[in-house]
């Protein structure tokens, strides 16, 4: 309970402090809400008026503890360029992006766990060298690159999928999951990469300490010493990696949103800043670090399951 506690005046101060930082950082930068809203052509007596009424002539610190007073109470506001709820344009671009994510997740762990155990248990051979040729190979290219050469591979050359042609999770699920796999795939490799070195390593590590060669003399077999003690360990590293790279991807879906022209947070995101729509681009800045913030706090959990002897304090 108390380590819960902590957990979560953690996440609330963390919270403040990035919203309130991107808040002071919105306000810095050239540009004016009322400006976007009304034109170059706008009359300056009108564009004061409606900075008047939006509020952007207060103290940026009165305007922003009205938001923050406003959010908490669940009103996230009206969208400057929509002129819309906001609350009604991010629950309706969360399953998009949130999807995507976990279906990259997914596909990395399937792909660095089965490949890491086999390179460590084959290290040197052939296949092994293949492996590590391709990995760093992968590993030199950024998601959105990744994306690029897929569209032109998958798409373009054998059109297993048609590059812009989004289909929506509430027409038709399955055929949306669909269309996110090869941008997910643009996610996973990267770090599928970087995921099955990390094992590798790990794993050829810890078969070289003591407690190995004496299970070994124990007349224990190769798989169940790999399984059973030392693949337990050697998972601790990964576990850490594994969650960064999952917080990692939240910020990677929203880039490679605009490669594939998905429909997420990203794509209102970029717009909404370019409009200066503050109150989209805070509520979704919300959302990303809420999402970072729970996967922190799994993955501290997982720690403790995959080796009771580290405790959660």
């Amino acid at each position: 309970m108390k380590y819960a506690g902590k957990k979560l005046l953690t996440m609330f101060l963390t919270l403040f402090a990035v919203t309130l930082f991107v808040f002071l950082a919105f306000h810095v930068i050239s540009g004016d809400p009322a400006s976007s809203m009304l034109g170059t052509e706008a009359t300056p007596a009108r564009l004061e008026a409606l900075r008047e009424e939006m509020g952007l002539n207060d103290p940026v610190l009165v305007q922003y503890a009205r938001w923050a007073g406003r959010f908490l109470t669940g009103d996230m506001g009206t969208s400057y360029s929509y002129r819309m709820p906001v609350s009604d344009m991010v629950t309706d671009k969360i399953p998009v992006t949130l999807t995507l994510t976990i279906l990259a997740f997914f596909m990395m762990v399937l792909i660095s766990i089965p490949l890491g155990i086999y390179t460590a248990k084959h290290a040197g051979g052939v296949i092994d060298r293949i492996i590590y040729i391709f990995n760093q190979i992968i590993m030199a290219f950024p998601p959105f690159f990744s994306g690029i050469l897929i569209t032109l591979l998958f798409g373009r050359i054998f059109k297993l999928f048609t590059p812009g042609g989004y289909i929506s999770y509430e027409k038709n699920f399955w055929g949306f999951v669909g269309y996110l796999f090869f941008p997910a795939l643009a996610i996973a490799l990267p770090k599928a990469a970087m995921a099955v070195k990390l094992l590798r390593s790990s794993v050829i590590g810890e078969a070289r300490l003591d407690y190995v060669r004496t299970a070994y003399s124990r007349g224990n077999r190769t798989n169940d010493v790999l399984y059973k003690h030392v693949l337990k360990n050697a998972l601790i590293p990964v576990v850490t990696f594994l969650g960064m790279a999952l917080t990692d991807m939240i910020a990677g879906s929203i880039i490679i949103e605009q490669v594939f022209s998905i429909p997420g947070l990203g794509r209102i995101l970029l717009t909404s800043i370019s409009n200066r729509d503050y109150p989209v681009v805070m509520a979704i800045i919300v959302c990303i670090s809420l999402l970072v913030l729970v996967v922190n706090m799994i993955v501290d959990m997982i720690y403790g399951l995959i080796d009771p002897r580290i405790s959660v304090e």
